[in-house]
């Protein structure tokens, strides 16, 4: 039994590698089940069919993303630090997901790409507001900032510079490009006050 368990974990860990890698569509069942040399009858009794696979292995990282995103709300460090935390965390899943693979979600998974949608509003998006919400109550960002587009900006400048393909393109990598929009972000919306302490994170040790 523990075998078998093994062995499904294994269909998971490089079927996610894959999928991530190089879309959904171009990976097949036969070449998952051989490189792990596993025979197709033992796949198709974890994974009946490669939708399901998919499935299974996108629900694991949501499971994933939702139990850390709650270690790190509920954890007692400043607003500064839980911010770090998730935009690490968000930077290297965005860092893992080639375009292929979404665009392959949307195009031929459709009902799932709403799944993943609405995780990211619900787990990610609304968490991320309500920590902003209380910062701005707790004197951390200037009044003049605007609470929603502060936190569109975040995931969009990590979702849109911290990826494989823009990534392969410039001579930067996803830390420098991290620790670039930390910087910019949070330095240029804090209040005076906040700004004194924003140094003590230490962003040169933050890595994706």
């Amino acid at each position: 039994m523990t075998t078998e368990f093994e062995s499904k974990d294994r269909l998971l860990e490089l079927a996610q590698l894959r999928f991530f890698q190089t879309g959904f569509n171009k990976v097949t069942m036969d070449e998952l089940s051989s490189e792990l040399g596993v025979s197709k009858k033992t796949f198709y009794k974890f994974f009946p069919s490669k939708d399901d696979l998919l499935r299974a292995t996108v629900h694991l990282v949501m499971r994933s993303m939702e139990k850390r995103m709650e270690e790190i709300v509920s954890s007692n460090k400043p607003f500064v630090e839980k911010m770090a935390d998730v935009m690490t965390l968000v930077g290297k899943l965005t860092n893992k997901m080639s375009k292929a693979f979404q665009s392959d979600i949307q195009r031929f998974a459709p009902s799932l790409w709403k799944e993943i949608e609405k995780f990211r509003r619900e787990q990610i998006l609304n968490k991320v507001e309500k920590m902003i919400h209380q910062a701005r109550e707790e004197g951390i960002f200037r009044d003049d900032v605007n609470e929603k587009i502060l936190l569109l900006m975040i995931l969009s400048c990590v979702q849109g510079i911290i990826n494989p393909e823009v990534l392969v393109q410039n001579s930067f990598s996803a830390e420098e490009a991290f620790r670039t929009i930390f910087n910019v972000l949070f330095k240029g919306s804090m209040s005076d006050d906040a700004r004194k302490n924003f140094h003590s994170v230490d962003v040169q040790q933050i890595t994706i």
